[in-house]
């Protein structure tokens, strides 16, 4: 899609939340290619101010910072609602993955990763896709993961809430596509991010990609389908996983390529 037909579909304004670093900040810098202003929500201030310097800087649009932890979801709906712009893309991106075994793994963090990782998008996309049903026309991208495509040795609770997100995007492909509204879900596999490589202890995982890649694939996606999975090594990985061995088989696999996460 062009820049003109880009900017003309999904309005002025893009949401990233999650937006300050990583494949948040690779989304953040795609769409402004596109010409759309930001939005970007993120925990910590100083990157977040950083990221949006360097953003108006290169790419000579408006940025808009909200500083807020998206565990804390009735604080970042009052600090969105207060703003007087209209968003016409949504890109969420923030997410938390408590990584260990279950067993060892505490209330707090696993109530945080459903805050973080399904109640945040779950709300947010209901808050914003309102004005776009209006508006008729919009865009909505939910990051999920191939972690959630079966059961993930210690990632489990990360798996299961990136399920949810891949789950929600398909039916409201659905739903909100006559409503000129394009929703898609980023079944991501490893990205060179530096969450990922602070945790991942042994080499790269096959078919992993830099976090421009990934946004890229995804933008390009959007309104083609529910589902899109970046790289072909990872598509052929997902079909061989859900539609080629048992679900067991699928799990034991992951389970050895989990193996080293701690």
């Amino acid at each position: 899609m062009k820049t003109a037909q880009f900017k003309e579909k999904y309005g002025q304004y893009a949401l990233v939340a999650g937006g300050s670093d990583g494949l948040g900040f690779a989304f953040a810098e795609a769409i402004a290619r596109r010409g759309l202003n930001l939005v970007l929500i993120a925990r910590q201030e100083d990157r977040l101010k950083a990221a949006s310097t360097r953003l108006k800087e290169t790419y000579e649009i408006d940025v808009i910072s909200i500083a807020a932890d998206m565990a804390d979801y009735e604080n970042v709906r009052e600090r969105i609602s207060t703003l007087n712009v209209s968003i016409g893309l949504l890109v969420y991106n923030a997410a938390f993955a408590p990584i260990g075994l279950f067993e060892n793994t505490s209330e707090d963090r696993l109530a945080l990763a459903a805050a973080v990782n399904v109640k945040a998008p779950l709300l947010l996309t209901k808050l914003l896709s309102g004005p776009m049903i209006q508006q008729k026309r919009g865009g909505i991208v939910l990051m999920s993961s191939l972690a959630g495509a079966q059961g993930s040795p210690k990632l489990a609770a990360y798996a299961a809430t990136k399920s949810f997100n891949a789950i929600l995007a398909e039916g409201l492909w659905k739903e909100l596509k006559p409503h000129g509204i394009d929703v898609l879900a980023c079944c991501a596999g490893a990205i060179l991010t530096p969450g990922y490589q602070q945790a991942e202890k042994i080499k790269p995982a096959p078919g992993t990609l830099k976090a421009s890649e990934v946004a890229e694939q995804t933008l390009n996606a959007l309104g083609r389908g529910p589902i899109i999975i970046p790289g072909v090594i990872n598509k052929i990985g997902r079909f061989i996983l859900t539609r080629v061995l048992s679900r067991k088989a699928a799990i034991d696999i992951m389970s050895k390529n989990t193996g080293g996460l701690s």
